[in-house]
C-alpha cells in the first residue's frame, strides 16, 4: 500500500472542514482535505453567516466573492423573521433573533452578515483553499485511522477505488454530528441530546413579492398546521414541517398551504429528514486528533444561527495554533487551549438556544445574552490569555469589554475601507504607544523566535482623534499596549506603560505564544 504524507489531514468537506483547510493553507500549512461525497449536498442546509464569520473570510480574500446581506438593524445575519398565517395570508409580529432584542447603533464590524446557500458557498471555499495549495480530494473516504506519538496514519479509498495510506502530523475531524472519528476515539457527548426529527421540502417558486418588506424567514402559524419557510435567495425555498409524508403530491400540498396560494407553479426539488440534536463532545482533542464543527458540537438550527458559525470560528482558532506548532514557533501544548477556549463557547451557544426558545413561551430561566455579545463578545479563558479571570462573564457587549484580554480585538475605522481588524489575523501584533515598545518587540522576537509586528499609535497615519478612539476602544492609556494573537483576539494588555516594557512583553509573549525553549 502506497503512503502519502501531509502536515494536516482534514476529514469532512462541509463548511467547517473546508474552512479549516482554507485557513490552514492560507497560513502555508500543507493540508489535505478528504470528503466522501463527490460534491456539496443537494439539500443546501445552512444559509445565514454572521459578520464575525465574514470577517474571517474577508481576511483570506473572500470579501468580494460572498454576497453580503443588508443590515437588519442589528448585528445578526441581515435576516429578519416574521410570524404569519401564510405568506399570502395575514402577517403578525416580527420575531427578532433575540427575544426583546434591540436595534444596534454601534458599528461593530466592517462586515455585514451573509445569506448564501451552503451548496453555493462550499465550492467558493474549496476553490480558495486550492488557490493556497490545499489538496482537496472529493469522493475520498476515510476507512480507518490510528495514531502514535509522531502523527496519524489514515487509510483512504480514493475516487478511483484505490486504497492507500496517508501520514499526517495531525488530523482534524470535521465529519459531522454522527462523527465516526469521535466514536472510534470513544468520546462521549453531553447536552439536551435528541430533540426531534425535522422534515423539510426544498422547492422552487416565484415568491419574490413576499421579500419586499425585508423579511426572508416566515414562521407559519395556523390552527392545525405549523411550519417554517425560508428562502435561499436564488429561487429556492425551504419548508420545514412536522408531517410524516413522502408522497410528492402531499408535499406540494403542504407547500401550498404554507404559501397560502394555489395559482403558483411549484417545483419540489428534494426532501430532507434529519434528527435535531443538542450535544457537545466531552473533549475536543485526543492526542493528535482534534474535533471541530458538528463533530465537536451539534447545535439546533434555531434562533441565533450558531451551528455553522460556531464551527467556522472553531476552525479559525485551531488553524493559527496548528500553524504555530508545525512551524516550530510554539510547543504542542498550545493545542490544548483550543478546547479550553472553544468548548465553553459551544456550551454558551447551547444554553442560549434554549433560553431563546423558552422565552418564546413566556419564560426563560437562563438570562438571555444579546446579539452583540453573542456575535462579537465571547471571552476566552486559557493559558494562551493573560488577565481573563473567572470573575468575568462568558460574554459581554464589545464596548463593555473595551480591549479586555481574551476578547476579539475591536473594530475601528482607520480609513474609508480599512479597519483595525485588517491589522490582525496574519501574525502577532503589538498595538502600542511609545518608543520603548519598539525595543521590546525587537528583543522579544530575537529571544523567542516569534515574529511580532509593531503598530505604533505615534505614527503619522494616526491622527490625534483616531488615536483617542483606539485608546478608548482598546482600554489603554498613554504608553500602554495590546498584544493581539494571529486569530485577532487580545492575549495580553498593559493599560499603561510598565516599568520595563522589554521585560513585560517578553514574559507575556513567552507565556501566551507557548514559544519553544521557554
Amino acid at each position: 500500500m502506497r503512503t502519502e504524507s501531509t502536515s494536516v489531514l482534514v476529514v469532512g468537506g462541509g463548511l467547517v472542514g473546508t474552512s479549516a483547510a482554507l485557513f490552514l493553507a492560507w497560513r502555508g500549512v500543507p493540508t489535505a482535505l478528504v470528503e466522501r461525497h463527490p460534491g456539496s449536498s443537494p439539500h443546501p442546509r445552512a444559509i445565514g453567516y454572521t459578520p464575525r464569520t465574514m470577517e474571517l473570510y474577508r481576511a483570506v480574500g473572500l470579501g468580494d466573492r460572498i454576497p453580503a446581506s443588508p443590515p437588519a438593524g442589528g448585528v445578526g445575519h441581515g435576516v429578519r423573521r416574521v410570524r404569519v398565517e401564510s405568506l399570502a395570508g395575514q402577517w403578525f409580529e416580527e420575531q427578532p433573533w433575540t427575544p426583546g432584542g434591540r436595534a444596534e447603533e454601534i458599528e461593530y464590524s466592517p462586515c455585514t452578515g451573509a445569506g448564501i446557500a451552503q451548496d453555493r458557498l462550499e465550492p467558493i471555499l474549496r476553490d480558495q483553499a486550492r488557490s493556497f495549495s490545499a489538496d482537496v480530494r472529493m469522493s475520498t473516504e476515510l476507512l480507518e485511522f490510528s495514531q502514535d506519538e509522531d502523527g496519524v496514519r489514515a487509510v483512504l479509498r480514493g475516487a478511483d477505488g484505490s486504497v492507500y495510506a496517508m501520514r499526517a502530523d495531525y488530523l482534524i475531524a470535521a465529519d459531522g454530528c454522527a462523527s465516526g472519528i469521535r466514536e472510534t476515539l470513544g468520546i462521549g457527548c453531553s447536552g439536551r441530546g435528541y430533540l426531534q426529527t425535522s422534515r423539510s421540502v426544498l422547492f422552487r417558486a416565484d415568491l419574490n413579492e413576499y421579500l419586499r418588506q425585508g423579511f426572508c424567514q416566515f414562521v407559519i402559524d395556523q390552527p392545525e398546521f405549523g411550519g417554517f419557510v425560508t428562502t435561499y435567495g436564488d429561487g429556492r425555498w425551504l419548508l420545514f414541517h412536522g408531517q410524516q409524508e413522502t408522497d410528492p403530491a402531499v408535499l406540494e400540498g403542504l407547500v401550498r398551504r404554507a404559501i397560502g396560494r394555489t395559482d403558483l407553479a411549484i417545483e419540489v426539488v428534494t426532501t430532507g429528514v434529519f434528527d435535531v440534536r443538542a450535544e457537545i463532545a466531552q473533549r475536543y482533542r485526543e492526542g493528535r486528533v482534534l474535533l471541530t464543527g458538528d463533530a465537536a458540537h451539534t447545535l439546533p438550527p434555531n434562533r441565533g444561527g450558531y451551528s455553522a458559525n460556531t464551527g467556522i470560528e472553531d476552525a479559525h482558532n485551531l488553524a493559527y495554533k496548528l500553524a504555530a506548532v508545525l512551524g516550530g514557533q510554539a510547543r504542542p501544548e498550545l493545542l490544548d487551549t483550543y478546547e479550553a477556549e472553544r468548548r465553553p463557547v459551544a456550551g454558551l451557544c447551547h444554553d442560549q438556544i434554549f433560553a431563546r426558545m423558552d422565552a418564546e413561551d413566556g419564560a426563560s430561566p437562563t438570562p438571555i445574552i444579546d446579539d452583540a455579545a453573542m456575535a462579537f463578545g465571547y471571552l476566552y479563558r486559557s493559558a494562551a490569555i493573560h488577565g481573563a479571570g473567572e470573575e468575568l462573564p462568558a460574554a459581554r457587549r464589545p464596548e463593555d469589554w473595551a480591549g479586555q484580554p481574551g476578547t476579539r480585538a475591536p473594530h475601528l475605522w482607520l480609513g474609508p475601507h480599512e479597519s483595525t481588524l485588517d491589522l490582525y489575523q496574519v501574525g502577532w501584533v503589538l498595538l502600542a504607544e511609545g518608543e520603548a515598545w519598539a525595543e521590546a518587540v525587537r528583543s522579544a522576537e530575537k529571544r523567542l523566535g516569534v515574529p511580532v509586528e509593531l503598530v505604533s499609535l505615534t505614527g503619522p497615519e494616526f491622527a490625534e482623534q483616531l488615536r483617542e478612539e483606539i485608546r478608548r476602544g482598546y482600554g489603554i492609556e498613554d504608553g500602554g499596549a495590546c498584544l493581539v494573537r494571529p486569530d485577532g483576539y487580545i492575549a495580553w494588555r498593559a493599560v499603561r506603560a510598565p516599568g520595563d516594557p522589554v521585560v513585560a512583553l517578553f514574559e507575556a509573549l513567552a507565556s501566551v505564544s507557548f514559544a519553544k525553549g521557554v
